[in-house]
């Protein structure tokens, strides 16, 4: 965040709409119509995942929050084959039985939600098998629990991950975009929200409760290095961001 306005952060654009104005960045426009991989021009996670000595045949677990194109697309390759060889795929329930549904593809506007359900259509299409699907409340791997936060999307979900007496908490796009702003104006309704008022609902639930309990929170749409704590502040939060240590 500089001089007050949102941050490009990787290839994710931004919307806003409060009080019945919106606008939206190029990216944003762009990464709607994203129906194709974008071989490394866009995004950085296979390269991040080799740097960090993370070798993407030894995954066997990827857990999806949600299926817009920038938590989805990374499942494949660009070869449009899945990255992930030898991992199960696991999605959530919802998520799945909105975006695969017919009926709801024909009747969707357009704009994100229409490019969605094809882009949707075009990863789990290349991938070839159906994935698993998982349910809000469950542990869907020692240590990792799912968390309903819908409203961004129909199935949106967040994850708890625990080790020991050591929590953290993976919020996926509870806040989106310039997140902070989201954080700080909670009130605010993005663009890119499928239902602005529930996704609002949302938000006040999950960081009201990461307030009271002190969580640390990983935010994927946050600045870097993405993680830190949320503080209440009248009726608003603020972000206090973890200082990074490049020490593991």
């Amino acid at each position: 965040m500089t001089g007050g306005k949102p941050t490009r952060d990787d290839n994710r654009g931004a919307g806003v709409a409060s009080r019945g104005r919106s606008w939206r960045t190029k990216e944003q426009a762009e990464h709607r119509n994203n129906r194709r991989q974008s071989k490394g021009a866009l995004g950085q996670y296979h390269t991040n995942l080799a740097a960090a000595g993370i070798d993407r045949n030894a995954v066997d677990v990827v857990i999806i929050s949600h299926f817009h194109g920038d938590h989805i697309n990374g499942l494949l390759g660009p070869d449009n084959k899945l990255a992930f060889a030898n991992a199960e795929v696991l999605v959530p329930k919802a998520e799945w039985d909105y975006w695969m549904d017919d009926g709801n593809a024909s009747k969707a506007p357009e704009g994100l939600v229409k490019a969605t359900h094809g882009n949707v259509r075009r990863v789990f299409g290349a991938i070839g098998k159906q994935p698993t699907l998982y349910e809000p409340g469950k542990e869907l791997v020692p240590g990792i629990a799912s968390i309903s936060t819908p409203g961004h999307t129909v199935g949106h979900t967040s994850h708890m991950v625990t080790s020991g007496s050591d929590r953290v908490l993976i919020q996926a796009d509870v806040t989106a975009g310039p997140a902070v702003l989201f954080v700080r104006n909670p009130g605010w309704h993005a663009a890119f929200d499928m239902d602005g008022a529930l996704a609002e609902q949302t938000r006040r639930k999950l960081y009201d409760m990461a307030a009271a309990e002190r969580l640390l929170i990983q935010g994927f749409h946050f600045p870097f290095p993405c993680i830190g704590y949320v503080e209440k502040d009248g009726d608003r939060y603020r972000l206090l961001q973890r200082p990074w240590n490049p020490i593991i």
